[in-house]
């Protein structure tokens, strides 16, 4: 009787080890992270010279921190918008200037959590920077906060033009003092951009393309990027001097939700 009580009780252990081992198999699954099809390529590998500033890695953003889904500061693309860059790329190289990215890719997740932010309306810590002329309660209404983006298609990016030699840009310090996003260049956080006459993400009318307040030099460094980009098939947002997407999209309705990593690329075989 006691060795089959024995044998009965290790039988029973065999499977509520099985049993355990499946449960957290499913759950693993569950859990998992969604991957990047395989059209999604890393910037990097097809043009290793643009640069790569992404700005929601980092606290530096309207946000006050880093964004969810940003694991790695890559630029992630669908490879036809990737390949387009790369000839632009060879464009401006030739003119003495280089493309620098802000963002690329942008999970659900992410935009998830801007619509958020947008609805917390006591939260306004990046507020002196990136809208300072801009009722937060407003955001939604006047555009700057959606509930899907482009970006999660995978063929819309954040960028902007450098002159070489690249100068590199300092780290933002959170908590340090903020200055509007419109200010002269001397004075809003530097960037080793050129002059557009304002910095990234500037929530207000000044950041539109084609504002006609916007003249001189830096309406001329507005247009050497359009230009360029326009003519490799680029749409430009006409809000957003920095937001571009690469016509057509291998995915025009669809939006992803996997993290901005190596990973998701990696994973997908």
């Amino acid at each position: 009787m006691t060795r089959l009580s024995g044998a009965v009780r290790g039988v029973v252990a065999v499977l509520v080890a099985l049993l355990t081992v499946t449960a957290a198999s499913t759950t693993a699954r569950a859990n998992a992270d969604p991957v990047a099809p395989a059209d999604f390529v890393a910037l990097r590998t097809v043009d290793p010279t643009i640069l790569q500033e992404m700005r929601y890695f980092t606290p530096h953003n309207f946000v006050g921190e880093r964004i969810d889904g940003y694991r790695q500061p890559i630029c992630i693309l669908t490879r036809p918008a990737a390949e387009a860059l790369h000839k632009a790329q060879r464009n401006l190289l030739s003119q003495g200037y280089t493309l620098k990215v802000y963002d690329c890719y942008r999970p659900q997740r992410a935009v998830n959590q801007f619509v958020r932010w947008a609805e917390d309306l006591n939260e306004e810590r990046m507020k002196g920077e990136f809208y300072p002329n801009v009722d937060k309660s407003r955001l939604f209404e006047d555009g700057y906060i959606a509930a899907k983006s482009g970006h999660s298609r995978g063929s819309t990016m954040d960028l902007t033009i450098v002159r070489l030699p690249a100068t590199p840009t300092r780290p933002y310090v959170p908590g340090e003092p903020l200055v509007p996003c419109y200010a002269p260049p001397q004075q809003r956080f530097p960037d080793n951009s050129v002059d557009m006459g304002t910095g990234f993400d500037c929530f207000d009318t000044l950041a539109h393309t084609l504002d006609p307040r916007i003249q001189g030099q830096q309406r001329a460094n507005r247009t050497l990027l359009k230009r360029t980009l326009e003519n490799l098939g680029f749409v430009n947002l006409a809000e957003e001097w920095w937001h571009y997407t690469f016509k057509p999209e291998p995915y025009p309705d669809t939006y992803f939700d996997f993290p901005v990593s190596a990973r998701s690329l990696s994973q997908r075989y």
